[in-house]
């Protein structure tokens, strides 16, 4: 590793973050195995196992919020040598996490009308926003499928990912998009891709990083975890 890398996100950040970022959705996609795949029968499978089905949303929201300093980190590799298709990838791919993450908001609102009003209105909700969408995050579909084949190719051409990695990381360009989209047999696989191109990324750059100052480093982590949960309980 070269000493003029970029300090931001730093190889302990980037390094966690591609690792902890594909297992957590993966994980979160395997929590809904078996509930058909569209947003009636999620609704209904959270009245049945609001546990299960709340924890498998908010593990996969955990991992699309974990995996932007590690495809920072991807793309900044890729500028080294291919700055157009860093730029482009970088900001394709990070544009889709947003729109993501914003399901991921409107899912856990879908939820909670359950909670309030009953499944039969969170599914008519739900059906209202797919009938007129807002247009702001609905407008961001092609980022989410073009961003990661655009950053794979960058990939390839930079030689910073092997072909086999670059072949994984396109798959996520297919995992569905919208608000409470279930797991299927091709969400794992897709899933599994992005796995496979980013989790060596990650071991391979915290083995070459520093120890870090574990004095300081890790009780501010802690009281930053801990504030952050409190403040959030707090409203």
């Amino acid at each position: 590793m070269t000493n003029d890398r970029p300090a931001f996100p730093g190889p302990w950040l980037g390094g966690i973050s591609l690792i902890l970022g594909p297992a957590l959705m993966l994980t979160g996609a395997l929590l809904r195995w078996g509930v058909p795949f569209f947003f009636p029968h999620q609704l209904v499978a959270y009245e049945s196992r609001p546990g299960v089905m709340a924890a498998a949303y908010a593990v996969f929201l955990a991992g699309v919020i974990a995996l932007w300093p590690g495809v920072s980190m991807v793309a900044a590799r890729i500028g080294e040598t291919r700055p157009g298709w860093a730029v482009w990838g970088g900001a394709l791919v990070m544009t889709g996490l947003f729109a993501r993450a914003f399901h991921g908001g409107v899912n856990t609102f879908a939820f909670a009308l359950v909670d309030s009003a009953g499944t039969g209105a969170a599914t008519r909700a739900v059906a209202d926003y797919y009938a007129y969408p807002e247009w702001v995050v609905s407008s961001l579909s092609l980022s989410i499928m073009l961003g990661w084949i655009v950053l794979a190719i960058g990939g390839l051409l930079s030689h910073t990912l092997r072909p086999w990695q670059v072949a994984a990381l396109a798959l996520p360009s297919g995992l569905m998009i919208g608000v409470l989209k279930g797991t299927d047999w091709l969400t794992v696989v897709e899933l599994a891709g992005l796995a496979i191109a980013f989790v060596p990324l990650g071991v391979a750059e915290l083995r070459r990083a520093g120890s870090p100052a574990r004095k300081t480093t890790a009780p501010l982590v802690v009281l930053v975890i801990a504030a952050s949960v409190i403040l959030g309980r707090l409203g």
